[in-house]
Formats: structure tokens, sequence, C-alpha cells
């Protein structure tokens, strides 16, 4: 599925830089500005009741940074970082972000990061399938899955277990339980198997966060999930236990 626009977010505490990024939005045909913030607080609630596709984010705000309002945001849309230090760009890519741009931004690289945002949210679009669950890179570090008419991206890390409920599974984070119209048999192959291991017909379980073995079944974070006896044996390799 081809994306031809995308609802676009700037916050940033400085006006002027506000006016640069909203002057750069709107001389670019894929992009539509639907508003703009200088206050980072009132920022994260717009996000949380009507998200966007893409947000371009300043990094160093008073009472909230950019970072920190990243890290608040339970289903981020893309994002592009702007600030005017380099200093944090291994936290931006910590973060997915899209791009990170330091100020003066110049249009060219406005351009160019906003292309690769377009491109990305066209991926999202057309590689999230039927199963509710989009294919993923071997090395990449989250995928995206379909939750009601959104797509939600879900840091492999943050996953502790999957459970299967009759047509849908639920996907376990530390914050959040996602419902998910799949199938264990999706998850097994677009979850990465260096991180998951199938435990039972109906749980698979990141395999990081397994910090016991204890009566035919794995605590994950102090829940007992049984393991069947199919995926005893792969379990107890995987825990170097024969």
């Amino acid at each position: 599925m081809a994306v031809s626009n995308l609802r676009c977010l700037v916050v940033d505490d400085d006006p002027l830089s506000v006016q640069i990024v909203l002057n750069c939005i709107n001389n670019t045909p894929f992009l539509t500005a639907v508003g703009s913030f200088t206050n980072p607080v009132e920022a994260a609630e717009a996000l949380r009741t009507a998200p966007v596709d893409l947000l371009f984010l300043d990094v160093e705000m008073p009472l909230l940074s950019g970072i920190e309002l990243l890290g608040m945001l339970q289903n981020p849309p893309l994002v592009v970082l702007i600030t005017s230090s380099k200093d944090y760009a291994v936290q931006a890519f910590e973060h997915a972000v899209v791009d990170y741009l330091v100020k003066p931004v110049s249009y060219a690289r406005f351009l160019q990061a906003s292309q690769k945002a377009l491109e990305m949210a066209g991926r999202r679009a057309t590689t999230a399938g039927p199963d509710g669950i989009e294919a993923s890179d071997a090395d990449a570090d989250f995928t995206f899955v379909k939750v009601d008419n959104k797509l939600v991206r879900v840091g492999f890390d943050e996953v502790r277990y999957v459970e299967a409920l009759g047509d849908y599974v639920h996907i376990v984070t530390g914050q959040s339980k996602l419902i998910v119209y799949s199938t264990m048999k999706a998850v097994e192959e677009k979850f990465p198997s260096s991180r998951f291991v199938r435990v039972h017909r109906s749980f698979i379980v990141n395999f990081n966060r397994i910090q016991a073995l204890e009566d035919n079944s794995v605590i994950v974070e102090g829940k007992h999930i049984p393991v069947g006896q199919t995926y005893l044996r792969e379990v107890m390799q995987r825990l170097n236990k024969f």
C-alpha cells in the first residue's frame, strides 16, 4: 500500500525553530502540518489522544526533554529528532528514530529525512499482513503489530511473552498487553528465534526474560508459564541443560 501523505507534528520550545520546521513541511508536498507545540508536556498529552504519522521533535527542552518525551509514548509515531547538539545521536538511534538533524537544519537535509520517513511508512503499510504482525528483518530490534486499525511498534526486548487466546494472541510487555488478530505460527515466523522460544502450544517467551525452570514451568518475571512435553527438549537445550 503506497503512502502519499504524512500528518506531522512539531515540538520545539523555540518558536523560531518551530516556524522554520513548519515552513519546511509546507514546502514538502507529501507532508501536512497538523499542529505544533512549544510545551513538551502539552505535546505528550496531544500525542496520547490524537496520534500523528511523523513527529519532528527537539531534544533539548525544559521540563521534559525530547528523549524523555519519546520514552513516554506507548505507541510512538515515526520520529525525526532535531537538536543543536550531536551528543544525543546514540540515544536517538536507540529509540529507532527515522533520522537525527542538527540545527541549523537545511531544507535539503530536512527533505532527505522526510523521504526516509515516507519510505518507512510505506514499508509499514505493505508488510503488515492479515496476521497482524509485520515481517521483521533478522537484525531488527522491533516489529509492528496491528492493534485495531493502528500499527503499533513493539520492541523485542520489551516483550515478556506471547499467549494464544482463540483467534488472537496477547503480546505482553512490561507496560501493556497488546491484543493482535494473529496466530502463534505467525509470531514464531516473525519474532527472531534467537530471542524467543516456543515453550507450549499457547506460549512463546522471550528467552532473555526467563528467570528459572521449575516443575515443567519457566518463570518469566514472576509468572509461571507451562512447558509442554513437545517443547521441553528444545527449552532444555536452549538453557544448556541436557
